[in-house]
């Protein structure tokens, strides 16, 4: 008998032991996919990964062990580097290795089982009695045959209640259900034509084009197929030609193209398509680095022979994509290793992308979430099967992949929030599980940011990680930080000098103005999209929230709609107030439609492009707006924080960033580091190119200022304000690490929220009371709360939150026992039934 361990995506702990029929048994491995049944009664089935391979039966097992249904592979699908990171983010980030299975394969990988049902030809209609509903039910599956559950809701008109209307009829012997397994993956498959001439035959050649003489199209057609095709070069292998480029390149159409095929000319035939080709010009040339560069790359190099771990600190446009590319191309072409190269946003893959493939062509590879099942299976199986040397370049999902040959990992923006997972578990942070999986690969690992995080910082100052400094910008004397100038809105509201309900000052207009008029691009910079974030009654002061959730709701101008950003629920805009009856409704506050509105308003004959959430919901809508404001077909861009990431725009001279304020007065022990971090980033987009604008620039100096960053706040005189108005990083570092240790919160500290959810308020506040206690009892005075979240309900589920500060030399794994403990007994509490509790390790 042989066993097999296996990880099931789902949130339980342990892994699940089953049986290996004889006739598997010789292909059975760690690492593969299998199809294992799951549950008591009528199971469902899943795809899991087979965790380990025994002969010995598992000892303290008393119940049935069921066999594995099917092997879908003969190889394995992961390797075990990745099982290991799997088990490790488990461990760290207190979930089960399920969830994280579940986060880390494509869901093209994931064969799902479809609950069907069909009439019991052996079903004795005398035997039992039916209802109405079951009776429509049979009558249903009598005519149309056997169908899913959602087919079956659809087709009698009422899908709800319909899991347990089908129970009962099979308790009645009237129907049977059965699951059939379905695969995710659909290969694109393309149509290729290739010549039917015997090559070598110049008579038959010449044959083939008298036949296509009288008809000019299919002659066109029939010498570009030729040309594309290779045809001529007998000594080589034909190139593949696809119908689309055929038609493409020789202006035809597909019934031209047929007719060769008829004329038996020309013949078609299928192939998969690949989803990662570069159609681009691959020049292969390294960019020139500056003396300044050129000594960051050898002190990066230098590092690397004492630290698995370097910090590279530039400023904004200091050129760190052009070292990275010299790092990139040293790892590929010299040690002929792979290179993972992380982004924190989908949208900086766009320009990142286009700029090294340019150098390295088919070798980079391109993954996130916003891929295609077929995409991100085809670049995991390219990467499973091979050792060449690649450079993927991807978000934060990017570190479960498949690497064999890992050399590098390079993390930009290494400080961004957006590394971290939310929701669901496992909620890792992708910079620190990047470094963990470089490790497991002996790979070394550069972090890149102008404003590194306090904890990163901290590291590299105290010999933890290496740091090497980059402290001019890309190009000289000639590109300088730009200016921050502070608008204080307080003042500027006393003399009435607001514009646009109160939206920009009339400082920053009048920068705006200048820049625009001397030819540079403008952005316009605000934290929060929609048109306007509530709505309030000017008379009594009601405001409309979500039925669900403890937030207002914001004002959608494009789709007419008051809309929940936690949890997608939209309301129609009340005509009259619901409290006071008054038709007194008003907008307040504003969002990125609103901004977008008003420079429009402000700004008549400008292109105005705006980047947020809403309007980038595809891959290509964030690519359309960074080629397009990138080649100035706009001169202004409206965008949220995804601005801030590391985008490079050479003819913007001006950022106003319109309210400072939102981002400082988080109710967060880190808002004064996202706050700092987020408008330095910002700032960064201005004046990146004063060199090559020089002479631009000159023709309109009576009107254009130099690169300047404009900051409307309320509170001038705030230290984040002080610092940013110098770019002072290190002493912004310095003030905070203080109050990071007086206040004990990290690196001086390992944060861990626990968060308890419950339906009824008064049920979760009194288990969360009884939680914390209980904790208190096991860990002392490292327990806080607990306490009511900035938002306490989300989705009709009551919130509570208690928090953990552990020595940072504190050991995971006791840490994690202790809370294993607390939880067994929680969940043994009849009281606590229909509670959901979950941690968060390391909040950012």
């Amino acid at each position: 008998m042989l066993y097999v361990n296996v990880i099931l995506p789902l949130p339980l702990q342990p892994t699940f032991t089953y049986t290996v029929p004889t006739a598997l048994q010789a292909t059975v491995a760690r690492g593969q996919r299998v199809i294992v049944p799951f549950g008591s009664g009528r199971p469902k089935f899943y795809t899991g990964i087979i965790d380990s391979v025994s002969p010995i039966a598992p000892q303290g097992i008393t119940w049935e062990v069921k066999d594995i249904v099917d092997l879908p592979d003969t190889d394995a699908v992961v390797r075990h580097p990745q099982i290991r990171l799997w088990q490790w983010m488990a461990d760290y980030y207190l979930c089960s290795v399920g969830e994280v299975m579940n986060a880390a394969l494509p869901a093209g990988l994931k064969i799902e089982s479809e609950t069907t049902v069909e009439v019991n030809p052996d079903w004795d209609a005398g035997a039992t009695t039916l209802t109405e509903r079951e009776a429509h039910i049979l009558q249903t599956l009598d005519s149309k045959g056997k169908l899913k559950l959602a087919e079956l809701g659809k087709a009698t008109g009422r899908a709800s209640g319909m899991t347990q209307v089908i129970s009962r009829m099979v308790a009645k012997g009237a129907v049977i259900v059965s699951e059939n397994l379905r695969s995710r993956i659909h290969a694109r498959r393309v149509v290729c034509v290739r010549p039917a001439i015997k090559r070598g035959d110049d008579h038959a050649l010449q044959q083939a084009y008298q036949a296509v003489h009288a008809a000019p199209r299919q002659e066109k057609a029939l010498m570009t197929l030729i040309q594309l095709s290779g045809f001529t070069q007998v000594g080589h292998p034909l190139k593949q030609v696809t119908r689309t480029q055929l038609i493409e390149r020789s202006g035809v159409t597909t019934q031209t193209v047929q007719a060769l095929v008829q004329k038996g000319l020309a013949e078609t035939y299928t192939v998969q398509a690949s989803l990662f080709g570069f159609t681009g010009i691959v020049t292969g040339d390294l960019p020139k680095l500056s003396e300044a560069q050129n000594e960051a790359l050898s002190a990066i190099h230098h590092s690397f022979s004492d630290h698995a771990v370097t910090l590279l600190h530039g400023v904004t446009s200091s050129g760190k994509t052009e070292i990275y590319i010299h790092l990139i191309d040293h790892i590929l072409n010299t040690t002929s290793q792979q290179v993972l190269y992380l982004v924190p946003e989908i949208a900086l893959t766009t320009q990142l992308t286009q700029r090294i493939q340019r150098v390295f062509g088919d070798k980079v590879l391109v993954y996130h979430s916003r891929f295609s099942d077929s995409q991100r299976v085809e670049l995991w199986q390219r990467l499973l099967h091979s050792t060449e040397p690649l450079v993927v370049i991807g978000a934060r999902s990017a570190v479960f992949l498949p690497f064999a040959k890992l050399g590098l990992v390079i993390v930009d923006e290494e400080h961004e929030s957006s590394y971290k997972q939310h929701d669901p578990a496992p909620r890792y942070n992708a910079r620190d599980a990047a470094i963990v999986l470089a490790g497991m690969h002996g790979a070394r690992t550069l972090l890149g940011s102008a404003t590194p995080s306090v904890e990163t910082y901290h590291k590299a100052t105290t010999g933890k990680f290496g740091l090497v400094t980059l402290s001019q910008r890309f190009g000289g004397d000639g590109v300088q930080l730009p200016e921050i100038r502070i608008v204080d809105l307080a003042q500027a509201r006393r003399q009435n000098r607001m514009a646009a309900g109160g939206v920009f000052a009339a400082d920053t207009l009048a920068m705006a103005r200048r820049t625009l008029e001397g030819g540079g691009q403008t952005i316009f910079f605000h934290n929060r999209r929609g048109y306007a974030p509530m709505a309030e009654c000017r008379l009594c002061g009601y405001t409309p929230r979500c039925q669900h959730c403890d937030v207002s709701l914001t004002w959608h101008r494009s789709a007419r709609q008051l809309v929940c950003h936690y949890c997608g629920a939209t309301y129609q805009m009340p005509t009259v107030c619901p409290q006071c009856q008054e038709p007194s409704m008003q907008l307040v506050g504003f969002g990125t439609e609103r901004v977008e509105d008003g420079v429009t308003e402000l700004f008549p004959g400008r292109r105005v492009l705006r980047m947020d959430l809403d309007s980038t919901r595809s891959v290509k809508g964030y690519a359309e707006i960074i080629d397009s404001f990138s080649r100035h077909e706009a001169d202004i861009l409206v965008g949220t924080q995804m601005v801030t990431k590391g985008l490079d725009f050479g003819d913007v001279r001006m950022v106003a960033v319109l309210s400072a304020d939102t981002l400082i007065n988080m109710p967060d022990f880190r808002a004064a580091e996202r706050a700092f971090n987020m408008l330095e980033q910002v700032s960064g987009r201005a004046g990146r190119r004063a060199a090559a604008k020089a002479a631009k620039a000159a023709k309109a100096a009576e009107s254009a200022d130099g690169a300047v960053v404009a900051v409307q706040t309320r509170q001038p005189d705030h230290p984040v304000i002080g610092f940013l108005k110098n770019h002072d990083y290190l002493g912004f570092f310095r003030h905070e690490i203080a109050e990071r240790q007086q206040y004990v919160y990290p690196p001086f500290a390992r944060i861990i929220y626990i968060y308890l959810r419950h339906r009824d308020e008064e049920s979760v506040r009194n288990i969360a009371t009884h939680y914390a206690e209980q904790l208190r009892a096991l860990l002392g005075n490292r327990v806080y709360g607990p306490d009511e979240p900035w938002v306490s309900r989300v989705r009709n589920q009551y919130i509570r939150r208690i928090m953990l500060k552990i020595e940072p030399t504190a050991s995971v794994a006791r840490v994690r026992d202790v809370l294993r403990q607390a939880y067994i007994a929680l969940m043994q509490d009849p009281t606590a039934r229909g509670t959901t509790l979950y941690y968060d390790v390391d909040p950012v």
